[in-house]
């Protein structure tokens, strides 16, 4: 799995039968190929010559995860079913132009497959998106599977690039699982730090912790209207992106880089707790997954806004919360090879269950 934070691949190798983690492993992306990343999420100058030579690049970075995750295992390639992989989303525009729109993901799987010798389940989101879906999130099913207790309400976020919610609803509501894009995560609070720490992330949410939030510029930011929106519904870099923040910041001049980076912390943490305390009535557990777990103000700052509610990551469930989409995608690509439904209609708004995914052999 390679998210929206464009900061490298977590994989793992799971035993099918029980679900196990037989090893994990984490490659961060190469300089260069993370700024080709980061370009090719707006329209740029000869891209799909640009996308077509970055795919193959990222297929390698997966290879060597394989490797490595066959190495440190000591399991050969020839007992591995398939390899789940997601690829790099670099547009998303669900419903939108002509009604159908499109994902993108960047992956050169048929390569993957040659490079590994292991099949390749690729191209995961787009049949939801054809079947009238939002093709996100996805995760959401396996979460489901994994866990929702009958005897509560929780709710599941990942905190990555952008933000997203699983609402598992208790027995007794009657509820489906609901699930959608809150709205940004790390991808503004990353990207301030790069412009202003010179760094890829502020580590530990440390900087954000020594600054204060703007209300005024707080709840400016707050005024987008995809935060209003009722779900289901997606997003990604094609709306929260450093424009969109410039944009808002120029009617705040004095407002310092630092307070900057503890409003948008308090961003991220209003919108997820907002559709928590609206979606998720009788909620008394939230568990997070995702790099934001790290981001100690982060997961401070949420805790503050949901009173009475468990705060915690998925560790407490038994998963440790830098695994869990890489699981996800494990999850899915199996039940692609199975011929079993892998989106949840009530998540995406697709027109039914759908198989996800196309099958690279080796």
């Amino acid at each position: 799995m390679s998210g929206t934070s464009l900061d490298g691949v977590d994989g793992v190798l799971v035993a099918s039968a029980d679900g196990r983690v037989l090893a994990e492993a984490y490659l961060p992306f190469p300089s260069d190929l993370r700024e080709t990343l980061m370009v090719l999420q707006a329209p740029s100058e000869n891209e799909l010559h640009c996308e077509a030579l970055a795919a193959n690049a990222l297929a390698r970075v997966y290879a060597d995860c394989v490797r490595e995750l066959l190495a440190a295992s000591g399991v050969p390639a020839s007992a591995v079913a398939a390899i789940g992989a997601h690829g790099q989303t670099i547009r998303h525009r669900p419903g939108e132009f002509d009604g159908v729109g499109y994902t993108r993901q960047l992956n050169a799987p048929a390569l993957l497959a040659e490079l590994t010798g292991i099949d390749v389940v690729a191209d995961i989101r787009s049949r939801d998106v054809a079947a009238g879906g939002q093709g996100a999130p996805l995760v959401p099913a396996y979460h489901q599977a994994v866990f929702s207790d009958p005897g509560q309400t929780r709710v599941v976020c990942n905190l990555g690039g952008i933000s997203n919610v699983t609402i598992l609803p208790s027995a007794a509501s009657g509820k489906p699982v609901c699930g959608f894009d809150c709205g940004p995560g790390n991808a503004l609070l990353d990207g301030w730090a790069a412009r202003h720490l010179g760094k890829t992330y502020d580590d530990g949410g440390a900087w954000a912790a020594s600054g204060s939030v703007d209300d005024t510029l707080l709840a400016a930011l707050l005024s987008e209207p995809y935060f209003s929106q009722t779900p289901p519904k997606s997003t990604g870099r094609d709306l929260f992106h450093a424009r969109w923040l410039d944009t808002r910041l120029a009617a705040f001049p004095r407002v310092t880089p630092v307070d900057v980076q503890a409003t948008l912390v308090a961003l991220t943490a209003q919108c997820v707790a907002n559709d928590v305390l609206r979606y998720a009535c009788g909620c008394r557990g939230f568990y997070a997954c995702g790099g934001g777990t790290r981001n100690q103000a982060l997961m401070q700052a949420i805790a503050a806004r949901l009173p009475g509610v468990t705060v915690a990551t998925t560790q407490a469930l038994g998963v440790p919360p830098h695994q869990v989409e890489a699981l996800a995608f494990a999850w899915l690509a199996e039940r692609c090879l199975a011929r079993q439904p892998g989106n949840l209609p009530t998540v995406t708004g697709a027109n039914g269950p759908r198989i996800l995914g196309a099958i690279y052999p080796h």
